[in-house]
């Protein structure tokens, strides 16, 4: 029997005219720094912008990593930072199930296969192994070898290329089976991958516009294969630059990075908002009702710099 792929060569959006939902989606092994903050101000400042809601995630799937003390203080921050969320707070670890069962819909269809290989044979197999990029070989996609036993789930990827309109980057093209390969959408822990982990939530959050760091721009095809390999709608992507270190390194919760706290909040508002290249407010800004009724009023777009990397 034939697969049935997604003949997708450019990504469009399904969403209904006018209506608006974002989403913020931390991860729980560390509090919010500054980087965190930057994305937070951006996608809030889109959605009421626009007059839309904005959901509050918490990426929370690897518990081995999670906090529950973590998730207490993003909460505690987000809030007296004046961010807010409509309806509760999701988790990622209540949606499990849903993953499992996603997970098992794709094995039954042909359209994913279990894999028995470790990072170090794709990687001695792969042509760009010494560029650190590893692409899947397929070897384990007409099953599994002798002597493999199954470790993870890698979803089977066309040989097609994918476009979409980035609001920040422009247009983006990939070919995710030449950059790539079939790719992971269960790990040899037995968690669900990112890639389908995201897909799954935005579908069921009816996230209509994502705003996040430009780390995740080239994970953006996968992303549109997978909404397309199950039927889910596109959101609009918007991709805004990184906040990175003296050595060049993005900030990051496993890095050491500092935290952020409440005492000079409208101090680092500001900072994100002049991070994202938007005009200096003309009222003093005392309060953090302050900051977002101009976020509201001023938030443009198209003034954000942002060097891509793709």
């Amino acid at each position: 029997m034939p697969l049935s792929y997604p003949q997708l060569t450019t990504a469009k959006t399904l969403n209904k005219p006018g209506f608006y939902r974002g989403r913020f989606a931390p991860t729980s092994s560390g509090k919010l720094h500054f980087g965190s903050l930057v994305t937070a101000v951006a996608s809030y400042s889109d959605a009421i912008y626009h007059n839309g809601e904005w959901l509050l995630r918490i990426d929370d799937i690897d518990e081995g990593r999670a906090r529950p003390k973590f998730i207490d203080s993003i909460l505690m921050i987000l809030d007296k930072f004046g961010f807010e969320w409509s309806g509760k707070p999701t988790y990622q670890t209540e949606r499990k199930e849903i993953y499992a069962s996603t997970v098992k819909l794709l094995l039954n269809k042909n359209l994913a296969f279990p894999c028995g290989c470790s990072r170090k044979e794709i990687g001695s197999a792969t042509p760009s192994f010494f560029n650190k990029k590893m692409i899947y070989p397929g070897t384990c996609a007409n099953g599994l070898g002798a002597g493999k036993e199954p470790k993870s789930v890698r979803v089977r990827v066309e040989d097609k290329r994918i476009i979409f309109e980035d609001r920040f980057a422009g247009p983006i093209s990939q070919n995710v089976s030449k950059s790539v390969g079939d790719f992971v959408i269960q790990r040899a822990d037995g968690l669900t991958a990112y890639q389908l982990a995201v897909v799954i939530d935005d579908h069921l959050d009816n996230i209509t516009h994502v705003l996040r760091g430009a780390d995740l721009l080239s994970s953006t095809p996968r992303q549109l294969f997978l909404q397309e390999l199950l039927d889910y709608s596109h959101p609009t992507y918007g991709h805004i630059p990184l906040v990175v270190d003296s050595f060049g390194k993005k900030l990051s919760k496993s890095n050491g990075v500092d935290d952020i706290f409440t005492e000079n909040m409208c101090d680092l508002l500001l900072a994100a908002w002049n991070f994202l290249g938007q005009k200096k407010p003309d009222e003093s800004i005392k309060t953090a009702s302050d900051f977002w009724l101009n976020a509201k009023q001023s938030w443009q777009p198209t003034t954000v710099y942002t060097p891509h990397y793709f």
